[in-house]
């Protein structure tokens, strides 16, 4: 850790010392925006700071980061976050204690920084948010025995989980060009589904979709086609994480996953939250990995490393919240369907990334890694409603009397994530959200 971490410090943005505040001077989180007004028609990186954002490519022009590596001043002029996420922590860490010292209220320079930011912070309630990097590659795993155990005793009750989960990082390559901003709507998808056994399919919109809760992390420098990571080298290719929810119908996804697993029932969305929280960030808030019990095999040499075990886990809590279309006309509340916390994955981040790259495939800057779903081992921290429900045998009972198996047409679901530890100040990761529209078919029939 470094000044950046320090619990002390505070920035003259004053919203950003606020108690709650997802977005502190510990934070710094990096996203795309476009301004408000017409001048301003393309994308521009900046960083939260309470809730402000801070245009790096103002800052940039005004001549605030020569202090930094050229390449570094270079990217923050960018449209995308994908050549500042190529650079590594080299650059990376200077610039956030750069923009950590132009923010801090007790540098000695701070009523000039002050005067010269101004003209360069714009609240973020008048930006637009964008997707913050073109995703290339975007894959997700199965990373928590929790949610894969809950899930294999729904279809499987003598034999939960495949021998091959304990030794192997299990993931699927989604669908990159479906990847939402937090806030865009999500419309039902159509598929296949076998109603009946024995009977032909029917195609239909999903009657039973499901949310997942996931936490997405961003590649920073990638490696070369045919080269692995190593273990100890993963962190250094990990740029930040977000929140990610990985929408999927449940009845499309039954019928279609035999032999080779999840299609059309994963890539009609997947929304990601609006900032990217550096791993810098997040290092007060690292633990020991999950520890596995004594009988489980221990990985395998290419996935284990002492560091790995002391420091491979994030403390990061992580909520789901429903609100349907009938509570927001009534001024309801949302409800809190799950609260859980990313330390109990069974595989590491860093583990995800060098089994990915382990038989030579080349990662590229700005690919998306999912974690799967992040459930625990409590039943309020299963991280979907297939879990939750079992499949829709049990209902989750809302405050305007409506009930849920699944999702219906008008729902909104919101993710939140932060992290908290004596000693230091909260950081967040924002919202996920997204409202489920109905399907564009006509005739598709909805829940």
């Amino acid at each position: 850790m470094n000044p950046t971490h320090d619990p002390e410090r505070q920035s003259w943005v004053a919203s950003a010392n606020r108690p709650g505040s997802a977005f502190p001077i510990q934070n710094l989180p990096f996203g795309v925006f476009q301004a408000p007004h017409p001048s301003a028609n393309q994308p521009t990186l900046g960083v939260a700071i309470g809730d402000q954002i801070l245009d790096l490519r103002g800052c940039s022009v005004a001549g605030l980061l020569t202090s930094l590596p050229a390449a570094a001043v270079a990217a923050c002029g960018a449209r995308t976050l994908n050549p500042l996420m190529a650079l590594g922590q080299e650059c990376w860490s200077p610039l956030r204690a750069r923009l950590s010292d132009l923010l801090r209220a007790d540098h000695p320079g701070a009523p000039g920084h002050q005067q010269a930011l101004g003209p360069h912070l714009l609240p973020m309630a008048e930006a637009t948010m964008l997707k913050p990097a073109v995703i290339g590659n975007y894959t997700d795993f199965y990373a928590s025995i929790y949610h894969a155990t809950n899930v294999g005793r729904l279809f499987r009750p003598e034999n939960p989980l495949l021998p091959n989960y304990k030794y192997v990082p299990i993931g699927y390559h989604g669908r990159a060009s479906s990847i939402l901003v937090s806030g865009a709507g999500v419309k039902r998808p159509l598929g296949q589904i076998l109603s009946t056994d024995g009977a032909p399919p029917r195609f239909a919109a999903s009657q039973k979709l499901d949310y997942e809760l996931e936490v997405g992390f961003f590649v920073g420098p990638g490696n070369r086609l045919g080269e692995a990571i190593a273990i100890d080298r993963a962190a250094a290719h990990i740029f930040g994480l977000c929140l990610l929810n990985d929408w999927s119908a449940r009845d499309i996804q039954a019928w279609e996953s035999q032999p080779l697993g999840p299609f059309l029932a994963k890539s009609f969305a997947t929304t990601i939250s609006r900032w990217i929280v550096t791993m810098e960030a997040l290092e007060p808030f690292r633990l020991s990995a999950f520890a596995r019990p004594p009988q489980d095999p221990p990985p395998l040499p290419y996935l284990d490393s002492e560091h790995d075990r002391h420091a491979g886990g994030i403390d990061l809590t992580l909520e789901v919240y429903l609100r349907s279309a009938r509570m927001r006309e009534t001024g309801s509340k949302a409800v809190r369907l799950s609260r859980g916390n990313l330390r109990h994955l069974y595989w590491t981040v860093a583990q995800l990334l060098t089994h990915h790259a382990s038989n030579g495939c080349n990662l590229l800057p700005g690919d998306l890694l999912a974690s799967g779903t992040a459930s625990g081992p409590r039943d309020e921290s299963r991280g979907c409603l297939l879990e939750i429900t079992r499949n829709g045998l049990d209902r989750v009972s809302l405050p305007t009397g409506e009930w849920r198996g699944f999702l219906e047409d008008g729902d909104e679901i919101t993710f939140r994530g932060y992290c908290e530890r004596p000693g230091f100040v909260s950081i967040g990761l924002g919202e996920c959200s997204g409202i489920i529209t109905e399907s564009s078919q006509p005739g598709a029939v909805s829940p």
